[in-house]
C-alpha cells in the first residue's frame, strides 16, 4: 500500500467508527461536534506558533548542536537538557510532537525525545508551582523525584527494547 495512503488509514478508521457511533447514539452528536470544533479552533490558534517555532529551530539550531547536546553521545547531560527543554514551555502536549520530530531529524537520541515529551506532559514549571501551592512541598518533591526517575528509566527501556531505527 502506498505510504501516503497508509498514513490516512487510522484517520479514516476513526472517522468511520465515529460516524457509526454517532448514528447509534444521536444524543452524542452535539457534544461531539462541540468538542471537535473546540479542538479545531485551538489547533488553528496554536499551530502557526508551533510551525514558526519548528522553522526557527530548523533554521538556527544546527544538527551538530542537537547531536552534541541531545544525541547518542550526550549521556546524562543530554537527559538533563531534555528534561529542561520539556519543562519550560506551556501549552498542550500535542504541540511537542512536531518539535520532537524536528529534534529526532536533527540527531537527538530516542531516549531524550521520550524524556522531552514526558517532561512536557508532566513536569512543567508553572504546573509545579501550582502543585506546590495546593499540595505542599513534600508532595511536589516526591512526585517530581519519582517522575524523573521513572521517566528516565522508561525512556532508556523504550530506546533499548522498543525502538527500531
Amino acid at each position: 500500500m502506498n505510504k501516503k495512503i497508509k498514513q490516512w488509514v487510522p484517520v479514516i478508521a476513526l472517522a468511520l467508527i465515529s460516524a457509526v457511533l454517532l448514528y447509534l447514539q444521536p444524543e452524542a452528536r452535539t457534544p461531539f461536534g462541540t468538542t471537535v470544533l473546540d479542538y479545531t479552533m485551538e489547533l488553528i490558534v496554536v499551530l502557526p506558533a508551533v510551525l514558526l517555532l519548528m522553522g526557527l529551530l530548523s533554521l538556527f539550531i544546527s544538527n551538530q548542536f542537537i547531536s552534541a547536546h541531545l544525541g547518542s553521545e550526550s549521556g546524562l547531560k543530554g537527559m538533563a537538557v531534555a528534561f529542561l527543554l520539556g519543562t519550560l514551555p506551556t501549552g498542550p502536549v500535542y504541540m511537542a510532537f512536531p518539535i520532537a520530530r524536528t529534534l529526532r531529524d536533527k540527531g537527538a537520541r530516542v531516549a531524550n525525545i521520550y524524556i522531552f515529551l514526558s517532561a512536557w506532559a508532566c513536569i512543567k514549571i508553572p504546573q509545579e508551582l501550582v502543585e506546590l501551592r495546593f499540595l505542599g512541598a513534600e508532595f511536589m518533591i516526591y512526585r517530581l523525584v519519582f517522575t524523573v526517575i521513572m521517566v528516565s528509566l522508561l525512556s532508556l527501556f523504550v530506546e533499548k527494547f522498543a525502538h527500531k531505527p
